[in-house]
């Protein structure tokens, strides 16, 4: 059993043509593979967020190096390539699925950045939960939560619930926030909708006394390497930042780039 920290990675997309303007947060399916096959190959086992939730309210024991493996936003790509390999390895995974836009694109990109990508179709989604994996809620429209009209967040968060709750015919009580992007008044209102848990952005591992309305997470960027990749499944930290602390002055020209998005 483990009372340890636990890792919980934070992907965005997988595609073996990553857009441009969204590479940081794309890996390819070789890299993903990969990374799994690390991750099989030193004893990591993957856990969904019921088994953590249930470990944090002291209802149940977690396994020798425990990690939760999570995909925000519920982009096609990662149906099409992140899922196979998964499934290879007998791996669980969540999916924060913007509720609002299933079948359509990432309009929040559009506005954002310029283009879109296509996102998963309930029917795809229900294939997804069908299998074991999880489906949890990433909001309606992927909004910034914090800042937001009282009213809207609620309509956010209680309507994501709802309407994930009726196509897939089961409870949905797990949470990401969009951005990363939350504050006390959100954290409230996502515990008033009857979410159990909710990933923010705050970099690193997940200790045992974490906030489940703020879970830390292990950002998985496409442009950094395997040791990398296992560098932050041990600490929560690429391994420049790890040389930069260890050596001090000597390494800040390694220093990271800020943590990103959700």
């Amino acid at each position: 059993m483990s009372a340890g920290p636990v890792p919980i990675l934070m992907y965005h997309e997988v595609s073996p043509v990553p857009h441009p303007a969204f590479r940081r947060y794309t890996v390819t399916p070789a890299q993903f593979a990969r990374q799994m096959r690390w991750l099989a190959a030193v004893g990591y086992h993957p856990i969904d967020m019921d088994t953590l939730l249930r470990a944090r309210r002291a209802q149940g024991v977690l396994p020798t190096r425990p990690v939760v493996i999570t995909f925000d936003d519920g982009l096609q790509g990662c149906a099409d390539y992140a899922v196979p390999v998964l499934r290879a390895h007998g791996f669980t995974a969540m999916f924060y699925l913007v509720a609002g836009l299933a079948g359509a694109t990432s309009r929040w990109l559009g506005a954002e950045l310029g283009f879109e990508l296509p996102l998963m179709s309930w029917e795809t989604i229900r294939g997804l939960a069908a299998e074991g994996f999880g489906c949890g809620a990433h909001t309606m429209s992927h909004p910034r939560l914090a800042g937001l009209e009282p009213g809207r967040c609620r309509v956010e968060l209680v309507e994501a619930r709802r309407r994930l709750e009726a196509e897939l015919g089961a409870p949905v009580v797990h949470l990401a926030y969009p951005y990363g992007a939350y504050d006390r008044n959100v954290q409230s209102a996502a515990r008033a909708a009857g979410y159990g848990t909710a990933c923010a952005t705050r970099p690193g591992l997940s200790p045992a006394d974490d906030d489940l309305l703020a879970l830390h997470r292990v950002s998985v960027y496409g442009h950094e390497s395997l040791l990398d990749f296992a560098s932050r499944l041990g600490t929560g930290m690429p391994l420049r930042e790890r040389l930069r602390r260890a050596f001090g002055g000597a390494g800040r020209r390694l220093a990271p780039s800020p943590e990103g998005r959700s």
